[in-house]
């Protein structure tokens, strides 16, 4: 199975850590989204999409590299770290999921976990969520992708612990 993750991570890695604990599982090559090629992730069986979260929102440069997408067809899946664990009406990958819906990718799931954060006034106090992703985020990471991988995604949030 041909698997593309397109990651913006520019804080502390975080999200990167988690695209490429999932890149291991699903054999699958990382790209940011400037170095995409739209016409490999036409010819990919997944594609992956994930940033961190800033002001609620998943990074611009991601989601205007998929405002920009053509329509696409084929299986997709969201993910996202932050430093605050997403509100369930209203979940940070939402918007990013409609929209390649509306490209036509069938989106398999969205995975999210929580990662450290020196946002402003944050910074201040030395950040929250110190040494996340730890080993229990990435581990649930590795099993979000493995159900991808058996065609069995589903939202998965590690968060909430």
């Amino acid at each position: 199975m041909k698997t593309v993750i397109v990651c913006t991570s520019v804080s502390h890695g975080n999200t990167r850590r988690v695209a490429d604990t999932m890149a291991r599982v699903l054999g699958a090559k990382v790209v940011s989204p400037e170095q995409a090629d739209p016409a490999e992730l036409a010819g990919a069986d997944l594609v992956g999409f994930g940033s961190g979260v800033f002001y609620g929102r998943l990074h611009p440069r991601l989601t205007g590299f998929v405002a920009a997408l053509p329509g696409g067809r084929g299986r997709a899946f969201v993910f996202a770290t932050s430093g605050f664990p997403q509100v369930a009406p209203v979940p940070f990958t939402r918007p990013l999921v409609r929209r390649l819906a509306a490209k036509g990718f069938e989106v398999e799931g969205s995975f999210s976990c929580r990662a450290f954060d020196t946002w402003m006034p944050l910074r201040l106090v030395g950040g929250t969520n110190k040494g996340r992703p730890d080993a229990r985020d990435l581990a649930a990471a590795r099993e979000f992708a493995e159900r991808l991988q058996n065609g069995r995604g589903r939202r998965a949030d590690p968060s909430r612990r």
